[in-house]
């Protein structure tokens, strides 16, 4: 784990292959007639690739295009306060027939949606990454409209007229 940005950390390899193991539900980004797409999917880890189960459609056909894919999955500690995301940017193949096929269907892929999800797709991926951070309480995030400027004495006033408003 390496930081950067105070405490924002750079997750190893190990670190995000064990996230997403846990995760399952992620998000897979692919392109549709020239613009991304983002698709939600439940998947698996195997080995160091990631496997999903779908139906013939949009999302199965593109990610099952020459172009490059992305699976984005992430999650919260809510005792520690922080949050975590890894990103798999890959390529997607068919899980061809046979002893691999066995394998894809013994592991754990609940679809989301119901109907017929007989296309095994798995993400050979070129790189993958992560991040950890902690979560900031809401109150952090005072708009400057709703607390108006602060003075030198740190007191929420406004200090001068918005030309923006009536």
């Amino acid at each position: 784990m390496q930081w950067y940005h105070e405490d924002v950390a750079v997750l190893a390899a190990e670190e995000c292959w064990a996230l997403l193991g846990r995760a399952g539900i992620g998000r897979l980004a692919v392109v549709v007639d020239g613009a991304p797409e983002v698709f939600p999917v439940n998947y698996a880890v195997e080995g160091r690739t990631a496997v999903f189960r779908s139906a013939e459609g949009t999302k199965t056909a593109a990610a099952l295009e020459a172009a490059p894919v992305a699976l984005e999955a992430d999650g919260y500690d809510e005792a520690a306060g922080r949050a975590w995301s890894v990103l798999l940017k890959g390529r997607a193949e068919p899980v061809p027939r046979g002893h691999a096929l066995f394998r894809a269907l013994e592991l754990p892929l609940y679809p989301l949606q119901a109907g017929i999800k007989d296309r095994f797709v798995r993400i050979v991926p070129t790189a993958v990454t992560g991040r950890r951070f902690p979560v900031v309480e809401p109150g952090a995030w005072e708009s400057w409209a709703a607390a108006g400027r602060r003075t030198a004495t740190g007191s929420a006033r406004w200090t001068e007229e918005r030309p923006d408003r009536d």
